[in-house]
């Protein structure tokens, strides 16, 4: 019951549920086997294959193990192996494995863990069912203890496997169609509900369950607990708050009706979807949210509540974000807060992948930038004082610090744009972002070929430098033209944060959306860049060491870290840690790429201060003024 029980008028709950008629023909709709699974205190995983059809099915466990094998689906056909972590002091743990046909959903509790093997596929014509209990194996000193089906008990003992087999019905007009097929008042509910769902999006609801309430006058609120599926866990279905001020103050009595169903999964929204509607009312704009509970397994990705558009065309399903607040209360629950009434759902934002500890990443990029923006112009003030224009390494210098502003300066105002100047302006900024970033991996790449060039082809001259600029500033112009003469591929981008989904930062690049132009070009344009870049910079960072480490300076541990550190600043080697943005190292991984690459350019101005600073203890120049080829080699060695 609801926590305010005592209001002025009476409260009544009628709950309607699909039932199967009496009989012989009666199949399962379900099926659920649990027991505790004796194991070793190692490694342990979760595996299972299946393939389509109706076989048999085997539950086996051994000392490291949980396996599920079989064919049983109508649609889902995969195999994998989940990682559950050591166990080094508890030998046991209870599971239970859910099936549910008519969706072809099946997942496996472990420990109170829920695991989602096969997601719906939506509502299946024939699919497998009633399945009985095969083949028992011998005993074993690991494997499955206490083993139930449907909660009767089928053994005390250990036993390394079970067999179960069933049969192929037609399970749509099985399960579904026998719901229409009673009498009284719950035909004439179910009748309702189909009738309002096809008014609403021409789609009738799956075996869809109502809970009907009328809200009298004093109505202060109330909490709804949705009629569960035959075998589906409480834990797992949606539970649902009325507020006070849902009742319209100008009626006696209302009635509102929430039902419940197991929605076709279509591109990212989880199959529970919940309606709540108020009898000849259009609810909008409540004081007081109504708040309905989601209860779904581990989702690695970033969810948002979403709400079903009905001023649109009813001939599709069309979800929208607005009007409702998403609350993670955990990484299986999530508590949608709205202030109209129609059907809600969880929608999975698969892109963009969301961000931990966004806002600090956030504070140390924009620190990050705007230092080594203002150090990019000291750097290139002391550059331009150098005046020997001959020399191409003083020009390759100046580009890189070039690049490195106009890309730090950009980065540093991407998110003012993007919530100031809208999808327009941030169309060319992202654009010109773009560009910035492409100039960078290119003179990085430049940085590291010029050096290739003096310190092995020491007797020819290098490239002009009209050759360094034409590629270092006009080569990445050519795919930021190409990809703004396609269009719709820079705007406003969205970055999640997973510790606060409704507060995400808005910045302006690429549309990295799934199957976008803007997700290829990523992936054939910028990784393609960078793997350039980092190659490029590993392999000269590899020469030049092996080149000089047999000198007298080099075995100084100074004068050594100066110049690996001084080179990796130059060939941008610290952006090869986007490649090792994975595991459990993730997060450490992400803090280091933020913190060295948004400090490119003040790295770059401190390292030329220090050489400088080396030039004028030691009495040499920095960049070297011997028109001989040896003198210059000696030079870059000496760096």
């Amino acid at each position: 019951m609801g926590p305010n029980q005592e209001f002025g008028g009476t409260l009544w709950m009628i709950f309607l549920f699909t039932l199967f008629a009496s009989g012989s023909g009666e199949n399962d709709r379900n099926f659920k086997m649990c027991g505790t699974w004796r194991h070793g205190n190692g490694k342990l995983t979760l595996a299972h294959n299946f393939k389509r059809g109706c076989g048999n099915i085997t539950i086996s466990a051994n000392e490291s193990s949980l396996s599920i094998h079989g064919q049983i689906t109508a649609q889902c056909q995969n195999s994998s192996v989940i990682e559950l972590g050591p166990s080094p002091e508890a030998r046991e743990r209870p599971f239970c494995m859910y099936w549910e046909p008519l969706l072809d959903h099946l997942w496996v509790e472990v420990k109170g863990k829920n695991h989602t093997l096969c997601w719906s596929s939506g509502l299946q014509g024939n699919c497998c069912t009633d399945l009985s209990q095969g083949k028992k194996y011998g005993i074993s000193m690991y494997g499955i203890l206490n083993a139930t089906q449907q909660d009767d008990i089928i053994s005390y003992q250990i036993h390394p496997a079970y067999g179960f087999f069933g049969g192929m019905i037609n399970c749509k007009n099985e399960f579904c169609d026998e719901a229409s097929q009673g009498s009284g008042d719950k035909v004439n509910l179910i009748e309702e509900t189909v009738m309002r769902s096809k008014v609403l999006g021409n789609v009738v609801l799956p075996c869809a369950m109502s809970t009907v309430v009328e809200m009298k006058e004093g109505f202060q609120g109330y909490n709804i607990t949705l009629p569960a599926p035959r075998g589906v866990p409480p834990q797992m279905i949606p539970s649902v708050h009325l507020p006070s001020c849902l009742k319209p103050p100008e009626k006696k009595k209302v009635k509102v009706v929430c039902t419940y169903f197991k929605n076709t999964p279509k591109q990212s929204i989880l199959e529970d979807v919940v309606g709540i509607t108020v009898e000849n009312e259009i609810i909008t704009n409540l004081t007081e949210p109504i708040r309905i509970g989601f209860h779904h397994s581990v989702i690695p990705v970033s969810v948002k509540c979403v709400s079903w558009d009905t001023k649109k065309d009813p001939a599709e399903v069309t979800w929208k974000k607005e009007g409702c607040e998403t609350i993670q209360k955990g990484a299986e629950d999530t508590e949608c807060r709205c202030n109209h009434l129609t059907y809600f759902a969880i929608l999975v934002q698969l892109e963009p992948r969301p961000v931990r500890h966004l806002k600090a990443l956030t504070v140390i990029t924009s620190m990050g930038c705007a230092a080594s923006t203002l150090s990019c112009v000291v750097l290139m003030i002391f550059l331009n004082k150098q005046r020997r224009e001959m020399n191409p390494s003083t020009a390759v210098h100046r580009g890189l610090a070039m690049a490195l502003f106009l890309l730090s300066f950009l980065f540093f105002l991407t998110g003012i744009v993007a919530n100031m100047g809208g999808n327009k302006a941030c169309c060319v900024f992202g654009a010109a972002l773009h560009y910035a970033l492409l100039s960078s991996f290119s003179w990085m790449s430049i940085e590291g070929l010029h050096t290739f060039w003096l310190v092995y082809v020491v007797f020819s001259p290098s490239p002009s430098t009209y050759v360094w600029h034409l590629v270092g500033f006009g080569v990445p112009a050519v795919p930021v033209i190409v990809l703004l003469a396609i269009g719709k591929v820079y705007g406003v981008i969205e970055v999640v944060s997973s510790d606060d989904v409704d507060n995400s930062y808005l910045m302006c690049w690429m549309d990295v959306s799934p199957d976008s132009v803007g997700l290829l070009a990523h992936y054939f344009i910028n990784l393609t860049f960078l793997a350039v870049v980092v190659l490029s910079g590993l392999i000269m960072l590899f020469l030049v060491q092996r080149k000089i480490q047999n000198r007298d300076e080099w075995k100084k541990n100074k004068v050594a870290f100066i110049s690996i550190w001084g080179l990796s600043c130059l060939f941008g080697t610290s952006w090869g840690l986007e490649f090792l943005d994975f595991g459990q190292l993730s997060e450490f991984i992400l803090f280091l790429f933020c913190i060295l690459n948004s400090l490119q350019g003040f790295f770059l101005m401190l390292r030329f201060y220090i050489l400088d600073r080396m030039r004028k203890q030691s009495g040499s120049s920095l960049d070297g003024s011997s028109s001989t080829a040896s003198s210059t080699r000696q030079h870059m060695l000496q760096e």
